[in-house]
């Protein structure tokens, strides 16, 4: 990777020439590693997620290095009622669950998705098929097991037939929709704004104001990890140039933060500091602000700058871009599946034992979706290349080309 530098505040993306060799890391190895890397980083937040830094210091006894049990230990079932789930010891979590849901739905439509797409697809998969939940240890429906934030899709689309594309108003902003946008990112290799347009259009219908924002950044974030030559630099470019209101903002400062840190223990406070006035959450992650969750052009959801800080800070290194995800407490669980994906779509790798290891104790096979979504996404650029030239040919015959002097 080339050295970090801490000009992230342009508006025009990065203009690429790409080599005429064959990539090094191809389509399917950068699908595969953002999906696997995504997976693994949100298997090793989960047992952590919601606490602080030091808190995590403490109970560990020093950093989180790779897969540890429940923060509660034997007693993870009844610790916190409303949670009973079993997150540690290589266990996913919703992030995980919702992100193979929406490759569910691309293998079904094998097209680009929208609002609609989550109503007619998404919200039926959740409510209809047990699936192996492993934070359950046991076959369930999948909303059985989301979040509040994820089961407004249920409530507002199923029971209360919103409009698909309004349906994300009035839920809780946060990354719930932000969390599984991975895919679309990788549907849209290489197009970031095709990749912010369409994760826009599919949040809709869960989201709304810098909660769908996110969506449609990171999107792109995960995008732009897959052009040829891509470096932390370039995707915090992309997502500079696209991302609006407090989120561009957020993103900008985080990034300027990260770029005087190389290993992610210093970079711990400086990156929250950085974050802190745009995030509603407040200081304590378990007892939210009055303002917090509220739409707002303002402010931001934290997870996703943070994501990107820690890819700046780790120059694109999976492992201590993971990691310096997880041991930032709060959402880490969420944080590290953004910065997993990001650094996987990056190329670099995922350590095989992690991700052995979260494979079989959440009893998935991580590689599975990467296969399906690499075919998939190979057949919708097979149509937009028909659409494409459907729309050359027809532009061209009412006299839209001008031929130059």
């Amino acid at each position: 990777m080339p050295h970090k530098t801490s000009q992230h505040s342009q508006h025009e993306p990065p203009q690429h020439t790409p080599s005429p060799d064959p990539p090094d890391t191809s389509l399917d190895d950068r699908i595969t590693g953002a999906l696997v890397g995504a997976a693994v980083g949100d298997a090793l937040g989960g047992p952590v997620e919601g606490y602080s830094p030091d808190q995590i210091l403490e109970r560990h006894a020093g950093r989180v290095h790779g897969i540890v049990g429940p923060w509660n230990g034997d007693a993870w079932r009844t610790a916190r009622p409303l949670a009973p789930y079993h997150k540690g010891d290589g266990h996913v979590t919703d992030d995980t669950l919702m992100t193979h849901a929406l490759i569910r739905v691309y293998a079904e439509v094998r097209d680009h998705l929208d609002a609609y797409a989550v109503a007619e697809h998404l919200v039926p998969d959740l409510m209809t098929t047990p699936r192996w939940i492993p934070e359950l240890e046991q076959e369930a429906l999948p909303v059985h097991r989301i979040f509040l934030a994820e089961k407004w899709l249920v409530t507002r689309l199923h029971y209360a037939h919103a409009d698909p594309r309004e349906a994300g108003v009035g839920n809780i902003v946060n990354c719930g929709a932000a969390m599984y946008m991975a895919p679309v990112g990788l549907v849209n290799a290489a197009n970031p704004r095709a990749a912010y347009a369409e994760a826009l259009d599919i949040a809709g219908a869960h989201q709304s104001s810098y909660g769908r924002e996110a969506a449609g950044v990171f999107a792109a974030a995960v995008a732009a990890a897959c052009e040829p030559g891509a470096t932390p630099e370039t995707v915090v470019a992309h997502c500079l140039a696209l991302a609006k209101d407090g989120t561009r903002t957020a993103i900008e400062k985080v990034c300027e933060a990260a770029t005087r840190h190389t290993a992610f223990e210093s970079a711990l406070a400086p990156l929250r500091e950085a974050v802190s006035p745009y995030d509603t959450v407040g200081p304590d992650y378990r007892a939210p602000s009055l303002g917090a969750r509220r739409p707002s052009r303002l402010h931001a959801i934290e997870e996703l700058p943070v994501a990107l800080g820690m890819v700046i800070v780790a120059d694109g290194d999976y492992r201590n871009a993971v990691l310096g995800a997880v041991n930032y407490g709060r959402d880490c669980d969420s944080i590290a599946t953004m910065a997993g994906a990001i650094a996987g779509a990056l190329g670099s790798p995922v350590p095989e034992t992690w991700s052995k290891q979260v494979a079989e104790a959440s009893r998935l096979d991580l590689w599975e979706p990467a296969r399906t979504l690499t075919r998939v996404t190979r057949e919708i650029y097979d149509r937009d290349i028909h659409r494409r030239r459907a729309h050359e040919a027809a532009f061209t015959a009412i006299g839209g080309l001008r031929c130059s002097d």
